[in-house]
């Protein structure tokens, strides 16, 4: 393997942008060197925060480090992108296991199933569930299955238990940098302080109503089609806006050293966050 390791680390330094960080990455994790596997997901996220099969790893990584809740949101991401993703499927599944959510463990097994009928690792694992007995041990089902390290109840976190009061509640920097606001620049979520530490949560906001449908007739007018995000470098700061909902927008602002693919990265799990504290309330 540590051939195959140093392989896949040549071709992936000689073409940055090729996918050959998929196996790498897997590779790094199977031999147990989870940091520097998790370097090689990260940096391929940044060039392709699309990827369904780069959450998916990031997710398993995630796994092995007991990081339950990000790997959930990862998951979820890549069956946001592809709802087919057999690999992100059972990974969820796993998770509302570990959490007993029974019904949406078999619910994720039966979506997997659908793809890969004959998959024989997700009848065991529907045995399992119906027999109450814990997920394999790690290393005894087949990739893409998440490592089978024991979760904890951190993961229900990501299922829907976020606190109400705060729509970023979990989240990496959730305490700033971070605000939602509705179509007519009201604030339902975050705040925002500038250089020297002040408020300016509400004149953001003001400044921002709006600027979704701004952003949508300038796509259209220049043919670009539906906005998904936008991000941009300031001299002291990047920023990302994206939109959970047409009504809503979401601005995430972080440091100048934040590379703008990490940046998109952080505003697409922020956003799943957005959507469903919007969906609930």
């Amino acid at each position: 393997m540590a051939d195959d390791i140093r392989a896949l680390s040549a071709q992936l330094a000689q073409d940055p942008q090729s996918l050959v960080f998929l196996r790498l990455g897997e590779a790094l994790r199977r031999k147990g060197q989870l940091e520097a596997a998790l370097r090689v997901a990260m940096n391929g996220l940044e060039r392709h925060p699309h990827l369904a099969d780069a959450h998916d790893l990031y997710a398993r990584i995630l796994t092995d480090k007991h990081d339950y809740e990000r790997a959930f949101d990862e998951w979820d991401m890549a069956v946001r992108i592809a709802p087919h993703h057999t690999g992100a499927l059972k990974g969820l599944a796993f998770l509302y296991f570990k959490v007993g959510d029974i019904d949406q463990a078999e619910a994720h097994l039966a979506a997997a199933k659908r793809v890969e009928p004959d998959d024989p690792s997700l009848e065991q694992a529907f045995e399992m569930i119906r027999g109450g007995g814990r997920p394999p041990s790690r290393g005894s089902t087949p990739a893409p299955e998440p490592a089978a390290t024991a979760a904890s109840p951190t993961a229900a976190v990501s299922s829907g238990a976020l606190d109400e009061a705060r729509v970023f509640a979990g989240l990496e920097g959730a305490d700033e940098g971070l605000l939602l606001v509705d179509g007519a620049g009201r604030v339902l979520g975050g705040a925002l302080r500038d250089a020297s530490g002040a408020d300016v949560t509400d004149s953001v906001a003001a400044y921002l109503a709006g600027v979704s449908q701004e952003a949508a007739r300038t796509a259209k007018l220049l043919g670009l089609g539906a906005w998904n995000g936008l991000s941009a470098e300031g001299q002291h700061g990047n920023v990302h806006l994206a939109h959970p909902t047409p009504e809503a927008l979401l601005l995430v602002v972080r440091e100048r050293g934040m590379p703008l693919g990490r940046l998109a990265i952080l505003a697409h799990r922020a956003t799943i966050m957005a959507q469903r504290w919007l969906e609930r309330q």
